[in-house]
């Protein structure tokens, strides 16, 4: 299938089908290559969709950075990877100034500045194991996931439309590794969990990956194409009761002598923050738009609720020593709330 664009921008309905097929298309290429994780591949397009940025977190082995490629593969779009390690400068990111000669005449040189961008400066970045740098460096990440420039040398500079950045994260290991800090993570719309998959897909990994190798993917969706998806998403309409469940989902996970959740005065020591419920709706009208759906509604907000707000959740020392997970506690909150929110 060869990548199509999109001169002019086809009314709602018929670009939220032509958005619902794409998706699907998307699901099939990825397939090809990855086992399983068919949950993590949807919360990975909404992610796209909503013109959002994710963190993904799983124990080594579990594909997260083919996820990453072969969504990068299948999209008409620039495609960059860097590989995050202690030595990692800010300008090895974002790029940097340098001095050119450059000859005017005969015999006459000028010295001018010129920006070499840096890895950033593509539609799609794959910022590998993004824990492993200081947060001197995780900060050049931070203007450019919310402002979609950077500046460097008093001079900014526009990054690609549209922009993401796919981070991993490998949680168990300690050792050459920076907590990610509380402004980064909030930068991320989602935080998506890999997880190991089943006896029956780990024969298909263990068969497919070692015989003669992969299939090719091509690009089937055009960068017109994303972008008009990720215009669409906004204009998506919305449930009031969607929107309601949304912000007192963020809002039970603050702690306060109000919150009735004992649970949450006695392990969160801050919630998620109006970003949070933001994120959450973004996300909900994205998946709908991913399912070809005409509205969001309460349930793309259960759905969602953990991936967006359990990343934005700073627990205290009791947690850690009770072993509480922000998982269990969303989970409780939303059972507080009448809801059971869906699978992470």
């Amino acid at each position: 299938m060869q990548a199509h664009s999109v001169d002019a921008a086809p009314p709602d309905a018929e670009l939220l089908e032509q958005c619902a097929k794409s998706c699907a298309a998307l699901r099939t290429q990825i397939g090809r290559v990855v086992v399983g994780q068919q949950r993590v591949v949807d919360t990975m397009l909404v992610t796209l969709l909503a013109r959002g940025h994710a963190l993904f977190v799983g124990v080594p082995g579990l594909a997260k950075t083919l996820l990453v490629g072969s969504l990068g593969k299948c999209l008409d779009m620039s495609f960059g990877r860097v590989q995050f390690t202690p030595d990692l400068l800010p300008a090895d990111i974002t790029g940097t100034d340098v001095l050119n000669d450059v000859e005017v005449a005969p015999g006459r040189v000028r010295r001018e500045i010129e920006f070499l961008p840096g890895p950033i400066f593509k539609h799609l970045v794959l910022a590998d194991e993004i824990n492993r740098t200081p947060p001197k460096t995780q900060a050049a990440l931070l203007q450019a996931m919310q402002e979609r420039q950077v500046t460097v040398g008093g001079n900014t500079h526009q990054l690609p439309d549209p922009f993401h950045v796919f981070a991993t994260r490998n949680p168990i290991e300690q050792e050459g590794t920076y907590l990610l800090p509380e402004a980064q993570l909030d930068r991320f719309l989602l935080e998506i969990h890999v997880e190991y998959p089943s006896e029956t897909e780990e024969r298909e990994i263990a068969h497919r990956t070692t015989s003669a190798g992969l299939p090719e993917l091509t690009a089937i969706v055009s960068v017109d194409s994303v972008r008009q998806y990720g215009a669409l998403v906004p204009r998506i309409p919305i449930t009031q009761a969607a929107v309601d469940l949304a912000v007192r989902l963020a809002r039970s996970t603050r702690p306060s002598p109000s919150t009735t959740l004992e649970e949450v005065n006695r392990y969160v020591r801050f919630g998620a923050g109006p970003r949070g419920s933001q994120a959450l709706v973004l996300a909900a009208k994205a998946r709908a738009a991913m399912l070809g759906e005409a509205a969001a509604d309460v349930d793309d907000v259960v759905d969602l609720a953990i991936a967006a707000l359990r990343h934005r959740l700073v627990l205290g020392y009791r947690a850690e020593a009770d072993g509480v997970s922000d998982e269990q506690l969303l989970r409780a909150v939303g059972k507080h709330l009448g809801v059971t929110l869906g699978i992470s």
